[in-house]
């Protein structure tokens, strides 16, 4: 179990057992149950709400480059401080490195799948992110799951920790719209975790993860974070949770109902999205009514040598 979930464990009134012996039988510390966590300061929230603007123009900045950038804000922080509130924020310079392979030590790593894949329809593919959303107090988490081809948003959820349970929720509601043949993710704890995975496994879908840091990967997901901000959120500065669920959802609908995208001949998502699952059920429907024919003709011979059984 994750320490945070011993940590729940703990009963601080009612128990039998003293606070002391709970520890030691949990193997967490004293310091941990007593500890308090004090709310994040507003200049510091408007520091890392700073940061999640330049990250967004340059994915590549680390903590070094980003508190030179920082001081040329007129911000003088030092790298300790910038390097905190970028792992506030969720930012993690973007590089290739060495042994990318493990994310949580406990957690399966799943093999990248995409690899010189042609996404040519959709549920073939589907894909999943985290970003982090500023407020004037305070901050949230947004997870979204996208289908791949057609751009269609098909859940998301807001948070305000990282835990899994809010991006099984949303996988959960977007599995009630589909099923892809491949769900492919990052290597986040969130996503290599056995609620996450298990979902997926349960229901016989692929599991592919790209290499840590390579966020081109998720490019599309990356694509639509920059949208909510750039035209929603920052815009927008939203002073609680209530207003940040609001917004965001307003804009989520607008992007997948109202927003042409070139991509899809200035289609929209859903229309899309409905518009091949609806040709794909008709054509599973025809094979269907073909028994005794495995496999479909490749040339025009072998669509003569067919037309005695489509009449039987």
């Amino acid at each position: 179990m994750s320490r945070k979930s011993r940590q729940a464990m703990v009963e601080r009134k009612g128990s039998r057992l003293s606070l002391v012996r709970q520890c030691s039988l949990l193997d967490i510390s004293r310091g941990s149950v007593y500890y308090q966590p004090k709310p994040t300061r507003a200049g510091d929230l408007d520091l890392a709400t700073l940061m999640d603007r330049q990250y967004m123009k340059t994915p590549f900045y680390g903590s070094r480059r980003m508190k030179v950038w920082l001081r040329g804000q007129c911000h003088h922080v030092g790298r300790d401080k910038t390097r905190r509130l970028m792992r506030l924020a969720g930012l993690e310079a973007v590089y290739r490195r060495p042994n990318t392979s493990k994310a949580t030590p406990e957690h399966r790593v799943y093999p990248y799948l995409l690899r010189g894949m042609k996404i040519d329809g959709v549920d073939q593919v589907w894909t999943a992110d985290i970003t982090y959303i500023p407020m004037a107090k305070g901050f949230l988490y947004l997870v979204a799951i996208m289908d791949w081809y057609s751009r269609y948003v098909l859940a998301w959820r807001l948070s305000n920790t990282l835990e899994v349970d809010f991006c099984v929720g949303a996988l959960e509601e977007a599995l009630n719209k589909g099923q892809p043949e491949i769900f492919n993710t990052d290597q986040g704890s969130q996503f290599t975790s056995a609620a996450f995975t298990g979902t997926l496994l349960d229901r016989d879908i692929q599991v592919s993860m790209d290499g840590k840091g390579r966020y081109l990967d998720n490019i599309f997901v990356e694509r639509l974070w920059r949208s909510i901000k750039y035209e929603e959120v920052y815009l927008k500065a939203y002073k609680d949770g209530t207003e940040a669920k609001e917004g965001i959802g307003a804009y989520l609908d607008f992007y997948n109902r109202e927003r042409p995208h070139q991509a899809l001949c200035y289609r929209t998502p859903p229309e899309v999205f409905q518009e091949q699952q609806q040709r794909k059920r008709i054509k599973d429907q025809e094979v269907a009514l073909l028994p005794g024919i495995q496999t479909i003709p490749q040339r025009a011979e072998d669509s003569l040598n067919l037309a005695p059984l489509l009449f039987e």
